[in-house]
C-alpha cells in the first residue's frame, strides 16, 4: 500500500502560520515609529496650549526656602500690574540653564520695566539648596519665585516639561505660553512681540 501524497492545500496553510507569528511584531514596530515620528517632528513650541485665553488657574505658591527677600506668589499676584511673564525651570534641567541668560536679559530690559512688566519664576520639582546655587551662579533675574515642589500647580498650567515660558496679561488672562528653552531667534521674533501684545 503506497503513502497518499500531502494535500496542496495542508503546504500551504503550514507555510502561512510562521508569517502570522511576525504581524504582531510588525504592527508594534510600526506603531512606534509612528509615535517616534510625530513625538520628535515639529516645532515644541506650538504644541497647543487649552488655556491660552482663559485665566490663570487658581493656586499659591510658597517662597523658596532660604531666600527670605523672594516671596512666593498666588494667581493674584498675576491680576495686577501690566504683563507678567512666569518662566517654569528647574536647576535639574538642562535647557533651563541654556536659556538663563536670555531670561536674564528679560528682567533687565528697561523698555520692559518702563512699561510694567514682571517675571516671576516657578521652580518645578526642586529642592531648595539646589534653586539657590542655581541663582547664585547664573544670577536672579525674578521679582518673584514659587516652590512647586510635587508639581501640583504646573499640571494645572499645563505644563509638558520645563523649561516653560508664559505671558499673562494684566487682567489675568493667559496670552501666550512658550514651550521649550527661549533661544536668541525666538527672544526676538516671538518673545518679545509677544509681551507687546499682551500689553496693548
Amino acid at each position: 500500500m503506497t503513502a497518499s501524497a500531502p494535500r496542496p492545500e495542508a503546504g500551504l496553510h503550514s507555510a502561512r502560520r510562521p508569517l502570522l507569528i511576525f504581524v504582531p511584531l510588525v504592527l508594534f514596530a510600526a506603531l512606534a515609529a509612528l509615535f517616534v515620528i510625530r513625538l520628535y517632528s515639529g516645532d515644541a513650541s506650538l504644541l497647543p496650549s487649552a488655556l491660552v485665553g482663559r485665566q490663570v488657574p487658581a493656586f499659591a505658591l510658597p517662597p523658596v526656602e532660604g531666600l527670605p527677600d523672594k516671596p512666593g506668589y498666588s494667581d493674584a499676584d498675576l491680576r495686577q500690574g501690566e504683563a507678567t511673564l512666569v518662566n517654569v525651570f528647574a536647576s535639574w534641567c538642562v535647557p533651563c540653564h541654556q536659556e538663563h541668560e536670555l531670561i536674564m536679559r528679560l528682567s533687565a530690559d528697561p523698555a520692559l520695566a518702563h512699561a510694567g512688566v514682571r517675571l516671576f519664576g516657578l521652580a518645578y520639582k526642586d529642592e531648595p539648596e539646589n534653586i539657590r546655587r542655581f541663582l547664585a551662579e547664573g544670577g536672579d533675574p525674578f521679582a518673584k519665585i514659587g516652590a512647586d515642589r510635587k508639581g501640583r500647580t504646573a499640571i494645572d498650567w499645563g505644563v509638558y516639561g520645563v523649561p516653560e515660558t508664559f505671558i499673562v496679561k494684566g487682567d489675568g488672562t493667559i496670552a501666550y505660553r512658550f514651550v521649550g528653552p527661549i533661544g536668541e531667534v525666538s527672544y526676538r521674533s516671538v518673545i518679545l512681540p509677544e509681551i507687546e501684545k499682551a500689553l496693548r
